[in-house]
C-alpha cells in the first residue's frame, strides 16, 4: 500500500507554471512558423528579388519571355527557376543564395556587375533548377514537339548527369533577340557592299611576310614568315603551375613556314561558310557525299548563333569543330594554289615562344599574374604588363576581342598566348614528349592515331597560369557536343564550346616562286 505523503503532491503552482510555459512554447512556436512562413514568401517575390538584384535588363528580358507572355496567362517568376521547389531542397538553396544576395548588396556595386558574363551557361547553370523546370514541365513529349525536340529530350532523360534544362532552353526565362534555338539557315549570308573584289590570290616572290587574297571576296589576311630554327618544347618542373603533359622537355629542329599573325577571323570563315556550305542537307548525307566530285562540302547551318553575339567581322570565328577547320584549310589551299593547314603543336609553340625559353614571351612569373588562390582573387594581381599582350580572364569582360588591342611577340603574331585557344593538326597523347627517341626532332607531327586533338594557347577566360607557351590540352568532342539536339551530332558545329578557334599556316615550297 503506497501512502502520499503531504510533501509529495503537486503544487497548484507548479503545475500551472508548467502548463503557461507548454502553451507559451506552443503559440511560439506557432508564430515563429507563420512568421517564417511569411518571410519565406515575402522574399520570394518578383518584387523583392529585383530590389535587390539590381539588373533591369533582366527585368525586362523575363518580360518579354515566354514565361511571362504566352496564350495560357501563367507567369513563372524568379524563384520557380532559381529555386528548386519546396521540399527538393528550397530553404537550403535560399540560405546559400540569399547569403550570398546580402553580402553582394551591402559590400558590392551592382554598377560593376558583368551580367553578360553571368547569364553564360556555366555561370547560368548554379543558379537555375532542373527541378523547378520539371516541376512545371512534366510532359517531355508533347503534341507538336519537332523531331529535333524529341531527340533532345530523349537525349536528357539518358544523360540527366550530364545534361541540364537550360543547355538548350538558356534564353527561355530571359528573352534575348539575338539567340536562335534552331538551324540558323540565315547565319553569314550577308552580302558585303565593297566593291573590292579580289580576282586572283597573293603571288610570293620570296620567303617573306605576305597578305593572302581570297579570289571572288574582299577578303584578306597577314601571312608572317616563321624562319627554319631549333627550339625547346615543353617546360622544366621548375615552372610555376607547371603540369605532367609539359614534359620532358625536348630538342626540336623545325623547318620555315609561313603562319597567320591573328586567329582566323569570321570575315575569312564566312567567305569558305558562303561558297560551300550544305544549306538544306542533314549530317548524314555530308558524311555520305564527303569525297564526291562536289568540289568541297562545307557546313550545314549551325545551331543557334556561333559568334554568340558577340560580333563577326575581324573576331576570331569560334565553335567550329577541328573537322570543320581542318575543311577550311582545305578549301583555302583550293582557292589560293598554296598549301594551308593546321599548325604541328611543334610549330605552334616555336612560334609562340618566338626565341624565348620563358613562361611567356614577355617577362612575367604566372604566379604574379595569376588570380588563383583566395588572396589573388581579393588582392588582385598586377596585370600591366601581361594586358598589353594578352586577352584573358583579367580583361576580357568576357568575350573575345579583335586583334588589333594587344601588342604581338617578336615573331609578329598576336593572340598566340590569348582570346581563343587554337586548334593543332596533332593528335593528342599525354606522354608525346617522353616518345621521341632523337636527341633532336625534326619536323614532329605528333602520335599517328588518337581520339582527341591538340588545343593551345590560352582564351578570354582562362587565367595567367593556363596562358603559359607549353600549355597543352586535348579538344573535349563529347563534352562540346551536349547540346546539340541533332542525331547524329553535328561534324561541323561544336553546341558547347564557344573558346575554342584556329589560325593556319602555310606549308614553304619553291614553286610558289615560279
Amino acid at each position: 500500500m503506497k501512502i502520499r505523503t503531504k510533501a509529495s503532491k503537486p503544487k497548484p503552482f507548479r503545475r500551472k507554471t508548467i502548463w503557461i510555459f507548454l502553451v507559451s512554447g506552443i503559440l511560439a512556436g506557432i508564430l515563429i512558423i507563420f512568421l517564417a512562413n511569411k518571410g519565406l514568401k515575402y522574399t520570394s517575390t518578383d518584387e523583392y528579388c529585383i530590389s535587390c538584384h539590381i539588373h533591369p535588363q533582366a527585368d525586362m528580358a523575363w518580360k518579354q519571355s515566354s514565361h511571362f507572355q504566352n496564350n495560357s496567362g501563367v507567369v513563372t517568376h524568379c524563384t520557380d527557376c532559381h529555386l528548386p521547389p519546396a521540399g527538393k531542397g528550397m530553404i537550403a538553396a535560399k540560405i546559400k543564395h540569399g547569403s550570398k544576395d546580402v553580402y553582394g548588396k551591402l559590400f558590392k556595386d551592382p554598377e560593376k556587375f558583368n551580367w553578360k558574363e553571368k547569364s553564360k551557361l556555366e555561370n547560368a547553370r548554379k543558379y537555375t533548377y532542373n527541378e523547378g523546370c520539371i516541376n512545371c514541365h512534366q510532359n517531355l513529349f508533347t503534341e507538336g514537339l519537332s523531331t529535333d525536340g524529341e531527340d533532345a529530350h530523349l537525349y536528357y532523360r539518358q544523360h540527366k548527369d550530364k545534361v541540364v534544362c537550360i543547355n538548350c532552353h538558356l534564353n527561355t526565362g530571359h528573352y534575348n533577340a539575338n539567340a536562335v534555338h534552331a538551324h540558323n539557315k540565315d547565319f553569314g549570308q550577308v552580302k558585303t557592299a565593297d566593291t573590292l573584289i579580289f580576282k586572283e590570290p597573293a603571288k610570293l616572290q620570296k620567303f617573306e611576310d605576305f597578305t593572302e587574297k581570297i579570289r571572288g571576296t574582299n577578303v584578306s589576311f597577314r601571312m608572317v614568315a616563321i624562319p627554319s630554327g631549333e627550339f625547346k618544347i615543353g617546360s622544366p618542373k621548375s615552372e610555376s603551375f607547371r603540369k605532367n603533359n609539359e614534359g620532358p622537355v625536348r630538342k626540336v629542329k623545325l623547318s620555315k613556314f609561313w603562319m597567320a599573325e591573328v586567329e582566323v577571323s569570321w570575315n575569312e570563315y564566312l567567305a569558305f561558310f558562303q561558297e560551300t556550305t550544305s544549306e538544306g542537307r542533314k549530317e548524314i548525307d555530308v558524311n555520305a557525299n564527303e569525297g564526291n566530285v562536289d568540289a568541297i562540302t562545307g557546313p550545314t547551318p549551325p545551331w543557334g548563333a556561333p559568334d554568340q553575339g558577340w560580333g563577326k567581322g575581324k573576331y576570331p570565328a569560334i565553335t567550329m569543330s577541328h573537322y570543320a577547320a581542318e575543311t577550311y584549310c582545305k578549301w583555302l589551299s583550293k582557292v589560293t594554289g598554296k598549301h594551308y593547314r593546321l599548325p604541328t603543336e611543334a610549330e605552334w609553340e616555336y612560334a609562340c615562344r618566338a626565341g624565348t625559353e620563358t613562361p611567356y614571351f614577355f617577362k612575367g612569373d604566372p604566379k604574379d599574374f595569376s588570380s588563383k588562390g583566395f588572396l589573388k582573387k581579393i588582392m588582385k594581381p598586377d596585370t600591366s604588363v601581361i594586358n598589353s599582350y594578352v586577352i584573358y580572364s583579367m580583361n576580357s569582360k568576357g568575350t573575345t576581342h579583335p586583334p588589333d588591342v594587344i601588342k604581338p611577340n617578336p615573331f609578329g603574331l598576336k593572340n598566340m598566348l590569348g582570346n581563343v585557344y587554337e586548334f593543332c593538326a596533332d593528335w593528342y597523347s599525354p606522354d608525346i614528349y617522353s616518345l621521341y627517341k632523337n636527341d633532336v626532332i625534326t619536323d614532329p607531327k605528333g602520335p599517328p592515331r588518337g581520339t582527341e586533338h591538340v588545343i593551345r594557347g590560352g582564351a578570354y577566360d582562362s587565367d595567367a597560369a593556363d596562358l603559359r607557351s607549353a600549355a597543352r590540352k586535348p579538344t573535349q568532342t563529347t563534352k562540346w557536343l551536349v547540346t546539340d539536339p541533332q542525331i547524329p551530332k553535328s561534324i561541323w558545329w561544336y553546341s558547347d564550346c564557344i573558346n575554342v578557334g584556329f589560325r593556319v599556316v602555310c606549308e614553304y615550297d619553291e614553286a610558289y616562286f615560279k
